[in-house]
């Protein structure tokens, strides 16, 4: 059997055991731990471990802490063994090794296009018009809607057509105005939103696609007449009986995008999903994936969306998480739970605290003045040799601890903070280690690794 070596500092040794004493046998090897002379595993780097370690000849593999720092291909040429780092939370083992959570699904693919809008568009600078595009692609945008503005003609709409197209940009307008159309189109623009009875006699016969709406959302018999004006001129187009807001016909509009995938089973449909997200005042992550699952479900296959409204800054990103997790949800038929977490910013999918009692163990084991912080129980704790102190406000730990150097204060402060907001929302705090926001998290680095390696 293959023999993989766990490394670990000693505070976690007890606790590495426990683990590999259920996960060891479900690996089908034998498992040993290494612990070396460091008390916290997390601050370990492979400079210091190259000193440090010595491994049996008998290993086949080494798995170090998530945390250690530096490259690995040091310590694979020393010791001519492959290392991997494990996860930064030790009873994250069964998962890192796929026994625990389901493997890793394959997200690469979405059968929805994503339109982001850029409202105002006649009103911006062509850096700015750049910029926000560039935001909007790298974010998953597919293509770039210039929205213009009602009663306004835009004599450069062309020109940012055309600039945008030589940038790479896929473009499409959002405009009733006929010349405002006709200069993208001519210019590049490859989708024309939107085409209703009001402007049908022209807009039909433009060489690109287009996209087919009711003159009101709820005249039905307009979008049929516009339907049809559009199939006898043997256009191309897409169509969109337009998603209302909550309390002004949602559940309404809703339904008529059944009707629209019954009686034009071959048609493609599209969706604005702005008057949902930007007009609904909560975080649009969840309302982006509900609507992303009733969008795959009806094979609606492209979406607009924007993000004006602070509540939306990072809608377009969120999408197209979205998108890709129904995908896999609807074709594989399993449900869109443990597959993906980036879009759980709020709270987190799991919280993992010590007990008390493990609290307790661990105090009676530490012989430096170094604080190890945790939140668990409803309150925040500092444990160092001198003892355990614990409180719900984070002002009243910090009295408890008598620190006057104003560079661990500022530490302190700055990690009780962390794990007072950890506290309020029920998420993960672990000392030195960003709060977890999905994809919106930004990685830290801890205080310890700042003063030893800073490159």
């Amino acid at each position: 059997m293959p023999k993989l070596l766990f490394v670990t500092g000693r505070l976690a040794e007890d606790s590495l055991r426990r683990v590999l004493t259920s996960l060891g046998p479900r690996l089908g090897c034998q498992t040993e731990v290494a612990v070396l002379g460091i008390s916290v595993a997390a601050l370990m780097h492979v400079d210091w471990v190259s000193r440090k370690l010595t491994v049996p000849s008998d290993v086949d593999r080494v798995i170090l802490p998530g945390w250690c720092q530096g490259d690995l291909a040091r310590l694979q040429a020393q010791y001519g063994i492959p290392f991997e780092r494990g996860p930064k939370e030790l009873h994250d083992l069964p998962e890192h090794f796929g026994k625990g959570q389901r493997a890793p699904v394959d997200l690469s693919q979405a059968d929805i296009e994503i339109l982001a809008e850029i409202n105002h568009a006649p009103r911006m600078t062509d850096a700015q018009l750049v910029a926000l595009a560039t935001h909007y692609r790298d974010s998953g945008a597919d293509v770039i809607d210039l929205g213009c503005i009602p009663a306004e003609s835009w004599p450069r709409s062309g020109e940012v057509t055309a600039l945008l197209r030589r940038e790479g940009f896929r473009v499409s307008i959002d405009s009733y105005e006929r010349g405002e159309v006709e200069r993208a189109v001519e210019a590049g623009a490859e989708l024309v939103l939107s085409v209703n009875q009001t402007n049908l006699d022209w807009a039909r016969h433009l060489p690109v696609e287009l996209i087919a709406v009711p003159d009101e959302p709820r005249d039905w018999n307009s979008l049929e007449r516009t339907v049809a004006g559009l199939q006898e001129a043997g256009a191309r187009f897409r169509i969109d009986p337009i998603l209302e807001p909550i309390g002004f016909g949602f559940a309404a509009s809703l339904a008529r995008y059944t009707r629209a995938r019954e009686q034009w089973p071959e048609l493609p449909l599209m969706m604005g999903v702005g008057n949902l997200t930007e007009l609904t005042e909560v975080d649009s992550a969840g309302v982006n994936m509900l609507l992303a699952g009733y969008c795959q479900e009806l094979n609606i296959g492209s979406i607009l969306t924007t993000e004006v409204i602070p509540w939306c800054q990072s809608a377009v990103r969120e999408f197209d998480i979205a998108r890709r997790i129904v995908r896999h949800a609807v074709r594989h038929r399993t449900l869109p739970k443990r597959v993906d977490p980036r879009l759980v910013m709020l709270r987190d999918p799991r919280v993992r605290a010590p007990s008390a009692a493990e609290l307790e163990t661990l105090a009676t084991q530490l012989r430096d003045p170094n604080f190890r912080l945790f939140a668990a129980g409803g309150e925040l704790h500092a444990l160092n040799r001198d003892g355990h102190r614990h409180a719900a406000d984070p002002f009243e730990l910090f009295t408890q601890l008598g620190v006057t150097d104003p560079s661990h204060a500022f530490y302190l402060g700055y990690e009780l903070a962390k794990a007072t907001t950890a506290l309020t929302l029920g998420k993960q705090y672990t000392q030195d280690e960003a709060l977890d926001w999905g994809f919106l998290t930004r990685p830290e680095k801890s205080l310890r690794h700042r003063e030893e390696y800073p490159g």
